[in-house]
């Protein structure tokens, strides 16, 4: 397996810190407002390195947490007049059920900030007590001086002047680069006790905090991989390394990867812009696995510019996948094509090079149909195609529905009983030989755009873009 490392900034082979076991954590959302594509292509992007490593053969521990308390939450308790409770446990739940559209599936282990205090606290103790983090009068800052690594992670350079000018705003911060750990509480709220003040935590430490808690190992590094997008590089990563490295004299991650920005219309998507395409809108019009393969067909690394044409056209490339399906749907599926899955799993252990991936699934798409073209009732062919066809939806989690299904997404509930009423006088019909009333049924149908199938399970029909 080899994977980019964005502090190396090349490829490089994943030498697990235990034999086959990798210990993962991405950065979640901070649960305040709806999830948006950038959300959707991290989650998507991380799910795919799970599912490649557990593919490996690996025995992958997966943690994501929720930043359930932060200032932007606190801005969203004073304008709703909700609690803290209220707006974050909304939030995660339809974070949560969106993901699952997208079927992303769930971390092996997802802890909040605000059930993680005591642990924050007792790492912001053990640095102040180290002398690597310090009281002003609104907090406790990390001391960024005591870190001679600090900037190795984004490989940035803060210009003295500059450095010298923000320090000048705030007097009681030693350097501009310093970052808080602990804000001191103010009216109105939520604050936690602690020995160094009443306060809630600030947003690096609680990354730290939840690593050492639920996956760090000793010796050089906590973790084997740290992941999340590309716009968490800095500060936010660069200031949860710099703070384990001296609390804990470790290295918090031996690989970091990050996912490229999802632009719309050329610009990066931003809530300040105005351009957040919120995943709920994106999913009132698109199925979650349409939405999923549209967004994981990019390499992870790339910028995503997002456009609905290109979303359609890859949907063309999932329904050639399902059309497959449905010709070998009925059929036990036997052993999976070795040369085929060697293929896709080769593709995905080169930093996870989904283009080659889904070249390899097209030729064999491509390949299967030739072959049952040629012997349509070769039932070997199908049982094989069958089990690539389940490998893929374990692998790349798409092609999970049932393939008659896939092709009624977007008809309403109401048109759906319209259509099965019809499909019914049909078949009442064909029982009375009344073969002239079948014919208009179906012809009927044909003219709303809905295909019938006579199977030996029955009826299927599906709608015809």
């Amino acid at each position: 397996m080899f994977i980019y490392d964005s502090v190396q900034k090349k490829k490089v082979p994943f030498i697990p810190i235990k034999e086959n076991e990798v210990k993962i954590y991405v950065c979640g959302p901070t649960v305040y407002d709806d999830a948006h594509l950038g959300h959707a292509r991290s989650a998507i992007a991380f799910d795919l390195l799970r599912r490649v490593f557990v593919s490996l053969g690996y025995t992958v521990t997966f943690v994501k947490n929720f930043t359930d308390i932060d200032d932007k939450i606190i801005n969203k308790m004073k304008e709703s007049g909700k609690s803290l409770e209220e707006i974050t446990s909304f939030y995660i739940e339809r974070y949560k059920n969106e993901m699952h559209a997208l079927h992303v599936n769930d971390a092996d282990i997802e802890p909040k900030a605000t059930e993680t205090v005591s642990e924050i606290i007792t790492f912001i103790d053990t640095m102040l007590g180290k002398k690597v983090a310090y009281a002003t009068s609104d907090g406790i800052y990390f001391d960024t001086s005591k870190d001679d690594k600090y900037l190795s992670l984004s490989h940035r350079v803060i210009e003295e002047e500059a450095s010298q000018s923000r320090v000048a705003q705030k007097e009681e911060k030693k350097d501009q680069r310093d970052f808080a750990l602990w804000k001191f509480s103010k009216a109105n709220e939520p604050s936690y006790p602690a020995p160094f003040g009443v306060g809630r935590p600030g947003w690096h430490i609680e990354c730290s905090a939840m690593i050492e808690k639920h996956l760090a190992s000793s010796g050089d590094f906590q973790i084997d991989i740290h992941a999340g997008g590309a716009d968490l590089l800095f500060p936010h990563h660069e200031n949860e390394a710099a703070q384990t490295r001296c609390k804990s004299d470790q290295e918090l991650a031996k690989y970091w990867m990050h996912n490229g920005f999802v632009t719309i219309s050329g610009e990066k998507m931003s809530k300040s812009l105005g351009n957040s395409f919120f995943l709920k809108d994106a999913l009132a019009n698109y199925s979650g696995e349409v939405l999923r393969f549209y967004l994981l067909a990019t390499h992870y690394r790339a910028n995503f510019n997002f456009s609905e044409e290109d979303l359609l056209n890859t949907k063309k490339r999932l329904d050639k996948l399902y059309r497959l399906k449905k010709r070998v749907f009925e059929i036990t599926p036997s052993e999976l094509s070795s040369n085929f899955k060697t293929s896709m799993i080769e593709a995905l252990s080169d930093d996870l090079n989904i283009s080659k991936a889904l070249a390899s699934m097209d030729e064999m798409i491509s390949y299967a149909n030739e072959m049952l073209d040629a012997n349509p009732k070769d039932k070997a062919s199908k049982a094989v195609t069958h089990a690539n066809l389940i490998w893929i939806e374990a692998l790349l989690g798409i092609g999970l529905y049932n393939p008659y299904t896939y092709f009624q997404i977007g008809v309403s509930d109401a048109e759906k009983v319209e259509i099965e009423a019809l499909i019914e006088n049909r078949a009442q019909a064909k029982k009375d030989k009344d073969f002239t009333k079948a014919d208009e049924i179906r012809t009927l149908l044909e003219k709303k755009q809905i295909q019938l199938m006579d199977t030996a399970s029955g009826t299927q029909w599906e709608k015809v873009n």
